[in-house]
């Protein structure tokens, strides 16, 4: 058996990975108001599978990637929301 079909993680972080599908959709075709939680929602999703990503792997060094990922990600969020803020 290989070690990545045993390793839990790796298919947790599979199951999230999935979940982005629908946040493309909605961050493509959505209102700008469906685009912002599009965008918020993708960056929780990536943060997630960052995270365990790096755990699956054994790779801890590596952790200081997604807790960057999830400060940045609220930063961009509200410039987001100020360069379309006539719109919401």
């Amino acid at each position: 058996m290989s070690m990545l079909a045993a390793n839990p993680w790796l298919f947790a972080a599979g199951a999230v990975a999935t979940t982005l599908i629908p946040c493309a959709d909605m961050c493509l075709r959505g209102s700008p108001e469906r685009r912002l939680v599009g965008m918020e929602m993708t960056s929780v999703l990536i943060t997630v599978t960052m995270t365990l990503l790096t755990i699956g792997f054994g790779r801890m060094p590596l952790i200081d990637i997604p807790l960057a990922l999830a400060i940045m990600s609220f930063g961009g969020g509200l410039v987001f929301a100020r360069f379309f803020e006539k719109h919401l």
